[in-house]
């Protein structure tokens, strides 16, 4: 049985990130840094062996993964599976915004309730459907082969808990940084993982980050 390989990628940062704001659906641009790391992502994947390149259809996402396809002279196809979850009316706020205004459901969202959603928005299980289902669909295409996929935090959050088959409302104990690589296999029988949150080519040459997280 052959096995799909997946690079799979969150998008490059954004000024929301920076300013810790909901983006959700919202279609953010990269800002300068967010450009920085994916040009710093194409040349980490430059050798790679890729077929193909997906990304979400937001700006963010597709900007990161057209800098990588571009160093393999290919293009990207995008794929609305691969939206970050849907956050309604929570978009465009801060956590501290949320928290003094709507502090019952900022306290829901936190503990990761599965079937609550922000009004408007997703819910965790919502999410957790999209993504595995756009995922495997995706990753089915290509038995054998290696493919980019690029998306964002919530995405990148549910295939980690695919793949080492966690339940939605475990604590987080990894991270999700901007432009990481994370690569897993994937066939059939679902997902596994490989390695997570390579930040090397972030990496100045005495080893520090270089880059604020968010």
């Amino acid at each position: 049985m052959q096995v799909t390989r997946i690079l799979a990628v969150r998008h490059g940062e954004t000024t929301w990130n920076r300013d810790t704001r909901i983006q959700g659906h919202t279609d953010i641009a990269l800002n300068p840094h967010g450009q920085w790391q994916a040009a710093r992502l194409a040349q980490a994947l430059a050798d790679e062996p890729i077929t193909a390149f997906y990304a979400s259809d937001l700006q963010r996402a597709l900007e990161t993964a057209q800098a990588v396809a571009r160093a393999h002279g290919k293009e990207v196809n995008t794929h609305v599976g691969l939206r970050e979850r849907c956050f309604g009316r929570y978009e465009g706020h801060t956590w501290a915004e949320l928290e003094a205004r709507w502090p019952q459901e900022s306290m829901a969202w936190r503990k990761r309730v599965p079937d609550f959603s922000p009004p408007g928005g997703e819910s965790l299980l919502q999410l957790r459907e999209r993504v595995v289902q756009t995922v495997t669909e995706l990753a089915a295409r290509h038995p054998g082969e290696q493919v980019l996929m690029v998306a964002h935090g919530g995405v990148l959050d549910i295939l980690y808990r695919a793949a080492t088959r966690l339940e939605l409302q475990a604590p987080r104990s990894w991270e999700l940084p901007n432009t990481a690589i994370n690569r897993l296999l994937w066939s059939p029988e679902g997902l596994s993982l490989v390695g997570w949150a390579d930040t090397t080519h972030l990496q100045s040459a005495d080893g520090t980050q270089t880059l604020d997280e968010h």
